[in-house]
């Protein structure tokens, strides 16, 4: 590979032309959320098609719980990634390996207090949620598959984020192709031919995300011997420790309490019956496609910035922060156009029905929530950056703020406004993130001058 496209696929995020780099480390990451969506959209199309409405329904029914735990493990990963990069911007190999020495630790241990509160406390949390008791036994069945096996879900996030956080976006995005594929494959053979209901589904999913992380570790074997750690760099560190669980920490609640606010929110969907709540997933699974980009340029803005802080590029920072949040306002003009006139056809091919009120619902919850893409591009731009600060309470008042909001939605609103206060619930609370957020970061960078 010549240097003009090594520079193209691997971009220097601390050199590079802002622009440039912004978009050659995104865009992998924005295909490799795409693929990572289609895990779940995949499960929505032929548990819908395949099994039907009630099927459908009791995937739906977890999907909030679903969040939680891939938001909770992405956001673990990406904070543990955050001194990686920062140590990879600095030029530090030996830090850059002692945190992944820790990183991997720090994971197996979290993953097995995940897998422990997954198998002893789902049933009692679908109960809570007020889950219809026709689905509740196959929503169980679905989401205590995935939750049993998260050490895989936490695992390749791992090693995604170390991967990206030395400026390679390519390799997961490869590689997380190969396993979203066979997870499709799989997800019909499981079902259709061995007819083994949502619990194939889920089977499926941790199938192919174990063969994900296969690939990522022979590939960090063979070409990233930077990350690959030795016995001395396993030695105990308090302060990295203290270190790497705070920014774990901080982004997995991050993400936690945005996923905690919507299961809560998941409570008051369930109320209006298993259409609505079909309805609701299958509107969920084209909000989270559409929102792909706007969720990849925060993570590399997380990145951009740990880099660029390591290098003491203060003044690159703010141009590449500013960049971002550009590009998040092109992006929600551009779903403003295209949403409102392929929502219903989506709709229909996701749900595989023709349920007046299923479609209703879910046409109504796109069409409102697409004119606030850019107010929520900014919010998770400026929030990942504050992480790349090395902030660590900042972008969890936000998140908090959130799931407050939810609460109050959720036992004040909705009750009165019914479906339209589920559809208003999120868009307005953004707004107010946002304020609070791009506060936060003003206060900030003028302390770093």
């Amino acid at each position: 590979m010549n240097n003009s496209a090594r520079r193209l696929l691997y971009p220097d995020l601390t050199k590079d032309r802002i622009l440039h780099s912004l978009l050659a480390f995104t865009i992998p990451i924005m295909f490799a959320y795409l693929f990572q969506q289609l895990y779940h959209a995949a499960d929505t199309v032929i548990v819908g098609h395949f099994l039907g409405e009630n099927a459908l329904g009791a995937v739906g029914a977890c999907t909030a719980v679903f969040e939680l735990l891939v938001g909770f493990g992405n956001g673990f990963g990406v904070g543990l990634g955050i001194l990686a990069a920062k140590s990879y911007g600095a030029k530090d190999e030996y830090l850059l390996k002692k945190a992944a020495a820790a990183s991997v630790i720090l994971t197996v241990c979290i993953s097995a207090v995940i897998m422990l509160a997954g198998h002893f406390g789902l049933r009692p949390l679908l109960r809570l949620l007020g889950t219809p008791a026709e689905i509740i036994d196959a929503a169980h069945a679905y989401i205590w598959r995935i939750a049993i096996f998260s050490g895989v879900l936490f695992g390749y996030n791992l090693l995604g984020s170390l991967l990206r956080a030395i400026g390679n976006s390519i390799v997961p995005l490869f590689f997380l192709i190969i396993s979203s594929v066979l997870n499709v494959l799989l997800d019909i053979v499981l079902i259709k031919t061995f007819g083994m209901g949502v619990e194939g589904t889920a089977a499926a999913t941790v199938i192919a995300q174990a063969i994900c992380i296969i690939l990522c570790l022979i590939y960090i074997l063979r070409k990233a011997n930077i990350l690959i750690p030795r016995a001395q760099h396993f030695r105990f560190d308090g302060q990295l420790y203290r270190s790497l669980v705070e920014h774990g920490l901080s982004m997995a609640l991050m993400s936690a309490f945005v996923s905690v606010g919507s299961i809560i929110l998941q409570s008051a969907i369930n109320r209006f019956g298993t259409m609505i709540i079909a309805g609701h997933i299958c509107a969920r699974t084209i909000f989270m496609v559409s929102i792909i980009p706007l969720s990849a340029l925060a993570l590399s803005s997380a990145t951009f910035v740990s880099q660029n802080l390591g290098a003491g590029r203060i003044d690159r920072i703010k141009s590449g922060v500013r960049m971002s949040w550009l590009l998040c306002i092109v992006w929600g003009a551009l779903c403003t156009i295209v949403l409102p006139l392929t929502a219903r056809p989506l709709i229909r091919l996701l749900s595989g029905s023709q349920d007046s009120n299923l479609l209703s619902y879910a046409v109504k919850y796109i069409c409102f929530m697409q004119p606030f893409y850019a107010v929520l591009g900014i919010l998770l731009v400026t929030r990942n950056s504050l992480q790349g600060l090395g902030e660590k309470v900042l972008p969890i008042v936000s998140s908090i703020i959130e799931l407050v909001g939810k609460m109050l939605f959720t036992w004040l609103i909705i009750p009165i406004l019914g479906l339209w206060g589920i559809i208003l619930a999120e868009p307005l609370i953004w707004v107010a993130m946002t304020v609070q957020l791009l506060l936060a970061y003003r206060g900030t960078m003028r302390e770093m001058q």
